[in-house]
């Protein structure tokens, strides 16, 4: 007698394999909009998330550290959106005669559009820390602006030059020998520079039509300051 082990269908496995693989990925491209995405490219709201951080840790190998973080993300109609800032700064284990200087800076603004763009869940915390490090000079600010919108729309040339000169100064207070309360000071001026560019562009774009009560409001411009 001849005893013949049943064939196995491995096309039929292999094709169920690849459709398991193949839901995952768009399950995974439709839950999230990168970053500087075009808003309103995609036909279904997406649920996006922003993370970003500034961290700077100064001891007596590296006494003078400064660390700048300044990103846009622009997000069209979304089912749900989380952003999340941080900046972190540490001095550790600097002396008397030759403390350390530690600065975190960040920047997080995140654009969104909808129903549900008032509801985005938002993050923004900063930490300075010395550690065995009394005469040492430690600062961080963390700040984040969330503009919610009715319908989707996209930042401006000029806004984008403006901005991006904003990042500049910030990312030139890396030289800047200026006392703390000075450069606390000025992060803040920067902040509200910024806070002022975004408020033009969000009374410029487009409102709701009326059809939807949950998405007919007048844009908003909300910053979130945390320093240390």
């Amino acid at each position: 007698m001849n005893h013949r082990k049943p064939r196995t269908k491995k096309s039929s496995k292999a094709a169920i394999g690849f459709g398991i693989a193949a839901t995952a990925g768009l399950a995974m491209t439709a839950s999230t909009t990168p970053a500087g995405a075009t808003p309103g490219t995609s036909r279904f709201p997406a649920v996006a998330i922003a993370v970003d951080m500034a961290r700077s840790h100064a001891d007596r190998a590296h006494v003078n550290q400064f660390d700048e973080s300044f990103k846009i993300h622009e997000y069209g109609p979304s089912v749900a959106v989380a952003a999340n800032n941080r900046a972190t700064a540490q001095s550790v284990g600097c002396s008397l005669d030759a403390p350390c200087r530690s600065i975190a800076l960040s920047y997080q603004i995140v654009t969104t559009a909808g129903r549900n763009a008032r509801l985005v869940n938002a993050s923004n915390i900063s930490s300075a820390v010395n550690e065995h490090c009394p005469a040492c000079e430690t600062f961080s600010g963390a700040y984040q602006f969330i503009v919610a919108t009715p319908r989707g729309f996209g930042l401006s040339r000029e806004a984008r030059a403006e901005l991006a000169s904003i990042n500049r100064q910030v990312d030139a207070l890396k030289a800047s020998r200026l006392p703390i309360s000075r450069i606390t000071q000025q992060a803040d001026e920067f902040a509200q520079r910024v806070k002022a560019v975004l408020d033009r562009e969000a009374a410029r774009a487009p409102r709701g039509n009326g059809g939807d009560p949950l998405a007919d409001f007048a844009p908003t411009v909300t910053m979130h300051r945390h320093v240390r």
